[in-house]
């Protein structure tokens, strides 16, 4: 499983969940006050992990949620080609490919380290 459960009125800046089975980071959390026959709801504002996208839910603050494992790890760069990076991680000696994007292109070369974010199956560079 990857993922655990939260109950809305737990989360925090900061922090992050599963929004459309998209691993999210959350911007901001705003709450209501409970109405006469209701309860209290949060209005949560995240951006996705690895498409970039902004999200906004509401759910009652007692509502539980899918709280995604974030895994950082270190990884070396193999190889370079057009457009995708070899990488191999530093822990468990696996090797994998990820997309280039133009901003960290220039940073990367063989040999060097670079940390990626590991989370719901999906890779991303972090920091070069």
């Amino acid at each position: 499983m990857a993922w655990s459960q939260q109950e809305v009125r737990e989360l925090k800046e900061g922090r992050y969940l599963l929004i459309d089975e998209e691993p999210c980071r959350i911007l901001s959390i705003q709450t209501s006050k409970p109405g006469k026959h209701g309860e209290a709801k949060a209005r949560i504002d995240a951006v996705g992990l690895f498409d970039g996208s902004k999200r906004s839910v509401v759910f009652p603050v007692k509502h539980k949620v899918q709280v995604p494992m974030i895994g950082r790890r270190q990884a070396q760069v193999l190889s370079m080609s057009e457009g995708e990076v070899q990488l191999m991680d530093l822990e468990s000696y696996e090797t994998f490919s990820l997309p280039l994007d133009a901003e960290t292109k220039g940073q990367l070369s063989p040999g060097t380290e670079v940390q990626y974010l590991d989370a719901m199956g999906k890779r991303r560079i972090t920091r070069a």
